[in-house]
């Protein structure tokens, strides 16, 4: 298998390493082509030191790397940009696209964060059927809005929702919503790509990747392209459990 990672994280943003930590780790586990990510900067909820100039100061450094590093590895420089970011998209190689918060009738919620957070996002917004509903229809605008490369953690909305407490991930309305999003993401952009992130079960969130097999093979009959990522926040994580993914779903 040739590893690629295009999910990753540094200490520019909510990641643990810097940059030449993970970049060395990557070429010891012959990672081919390694994509480091920075979170965009939202005012109403700081990713680690982010700041409105950080994302574009880890471009700046990481670009440098890049040069140095050509003979040893592919380097993309790449953004994970949210719904509500407003980052220079054309200062980086490539975008990953997704949603990390809702705003409420009386404040921005994020989630994926704690389980407390999303708990409070769902009574603000009158329940786990409108939160999931909002949310898909957010993820299919940012597509729209933004264009990325890449959809990040398609169906990260159900972090939090163990055991199905708060909205039914079997209910036939569910399945309908998520199944009307993916159609909507590849009649905009069929060369879009949705990633299959591994990241939730290296932090110990979920037993399965974002999206769930269910969607997964959604994708795959409507032809969409998907990419094993690993959401990466230690260089430790780099290509988690690639292999066992890859035959999983048969990707």
């Amino acid at each position: 298998m040739i590893l690629r990672d295009f999910h990753v994280h540094s200490t520019y943003c909510d990641g643990r390493c810097e940059l030449e930590e993970i970049i060395n780790t990557a070429i010891e586990k012959g990672v081919k082509t390694l994509g480091i990510v920075s979170h965009c900067y939202t005012p109403f909820h700081v990713y680690g030191r982010l700041t409105p100039d950080s994302v574009y100061e880890f471009s700046k450094e990481l670009n440098a790397l890049k040069a140095r590093y050509s003979d040893k590895i592919e380097l993309l420089v790449g953004v994970e940009e949210d719904y509500f970011g407003e980052t220079d998209l054309s200062k980086f190689d490539y975008v990953i696209g997704d949603v990390h918060y809702i705003k409420g009738p009386s404040k921005y919620h994020s989630i994926d964060y704690v389980y407390p957070e999303f708990k409070a996002l769902v009574e603000d917004v009158g329940g786990g059927v409108n939160a999931y509903k909002i949310y898909y229809e957010q993820l299919v605008k940012l597509v729209k809005e933004k264009n990325p490369h890449i959809v990040g953690h398609f169906d990260i909305i159900s972090k939090n929702n163990n055991d199905n407490e708060f909205f039914d991930e079997e209910s036939e309305d569910y399945i309908a919503t998520w199944k009307k999003a993916i159609d909507e993401i590849l009649a905009f952009n069929k060369d879009i790509y949705f990633e299959v992130n591994t990241g939730g079960i290296a932090r110990k969130y979920k037993d399965r990747p974002y999206p769930r097999k269910e969607m997964v093979e959604y994708i795959k009959s409507k032809n969409g392209k998907l990419l094993l990522t690993s959401d990466a926040h230690h260089k430790d994580n780099l290509c988690f459990e690639f292999e066992k993914w890859k035959k999983e779903f048969d990707l």
